[in-house]
């Protein structure tokens, strides 16, 4: 049932390159996302080493797998995250203010500043907020799956995880579930090599993980992660099949991140440089680059002008929220319920007047 796919019709005669359904447009957006998510996935470290941004996990190296994933998705359809997902994000349409409002926490933070910096959620682009909990959101997006097909809804969820969290009992119980009742569902895992420290090769003896969806009887398919057409072809199509009642999908996508697990981590302590550059090589932006350069769809001129944007659009984002204050510390009582309860409204007023130092 496991099939491995490392890139989709790669060959296209008399075109050079692989065949792909998107329009030169959509191919050239997709491109320009991931332009964006490897430019705000830099200002993000930054920010946090000069000490703006208290914490942050980056994606570089992972754009691909990100990008083209997400781009396959329906308006409807439902993203369950990880903390590694600012390109899922980005791609849902999440606005750079509002991205990173969440990671310093001010007032046009959707999640009202109560999330952990790289926790995205919001439900104008159908994001569940994550948990820093590994694979927790595997559960839930299989319940939000089952509930729309229950109701005849064509919506299908998506849940992105690493493969660390292939190693957890949420994984392997939302698998089950899925199986068990042929949610429409996609389980995307990026393999990116590493559970931060631990390499794949010490988290399982199985030849891939894609082959883990064998045991709960769903299809898993391996694609090349670093090349955005291969997995934006196979999503589609794993999309479609559970959106038709074809039931679940496992995708695993080889990858690499190309940066530290997170800010608080380095990553030269267990991985050699030599291996690094080697993963640079095969750069899922340089690629993608590469194969519109060779439509004749894109040049330097349209790389640096459109570099310049979204430095100066990212730059006016993050000078917007430093001016934005904290989330109004009543909104900390909201939410709770549909309508406030007294020993809440008792709680909001005995921190009003401990604020007024009464």
């Amino acid at each position: 049932m496991t099939s491995t796919v490392e890139a989709v019709d790669r060959e296209e005669p008399g075109a050079g390159g692989p065949k792909t359904e998107l329009s030169d447009e959509r191919l050239k957006e997709i491109y320009r996302l991931m332009l964006l998510v490897r430019a705000a996935d830099k200002q993000a470290v930054t920010l946090q080493r000069q000490g703006r941004v208290g914490f942050y996990v980056p994606c570089s190296g992972e754009e691909a797998a990100e990008v083209g994933s997400t781009y396959a998705m329906k308006a409807e359809d439902w993203a369950f995250t990880d903390y590694r997902s600012s390109g899922v994000v980005l791609t849902r349409g999440l606005s750079l203010t509002r991205f990173f409002a969440q990671l310093m926490a001010r007032s046009e933070d959707v999640l009202k500043g109560r999330g952990m910096p790289s926790h995205w959620g919001s439900k104008e682009i159908n994001v569940l907020a994550p948990s820093s909990n590994i694979c927790t959101q595997l559960p839930h997006a299989v319940g939000v799956a089952l509930g729309a097909k229950m109701k005849g809804d064509k919506v299908v969820t998506v849940s992105f995880f690493g493969d660390g969290g292939t190693s957890s009992n949420d994984f392997h119980s939302a698998l089950n579930f899925a199986g068990v009742t042929k949610a429409p569902t996609v389980f995307f895992c990026r393999n990116n090599g590493y559970a931060i420290s631990l390499p794949v090769s010490r988290q399982t003896a199985s030849k891939s993980l894609a082959i883990k969806a064998d045991a709960y009887g769903i299809e898993g398919i391996q694609v090349d992660g670093n090349d955005v057409l291969a997995v934006h072809s196979i999503t589609r199509k794993a999309l479609e099949k559970a959106r038709n009642g074809g039931g679940p999908t496992l995708i695993e996508a080889i990858t690499y991140r190309i940066s530290d697990h997170s800010t608080s981590d380095d990553a030269k302590r267990y991985r050699g440089a030599e291996e690094v550059e080697s993963w640079k090589l095969k750069d899922p932006i340089t690629r993608f680059k590469a194969f519109l350069e060779g439509r004749g769809l894109w040049d330097e001129a349209q790389e640096t002008s459109t570099s310049e944007l979204i430095v100066k659009e990212i730059k006016e984002a993050v000078e917007h929220v430093e001016r934005l204050p904290q989330p109004d510390v009543n909104t900390l009582f909201d939410d709770v319920y549909d309508r406030p309860t007294w020993n809440l409204e008792r709680q909001a007023k005995e921190v009003e007047e401990e604020l007024r130092g009464d």
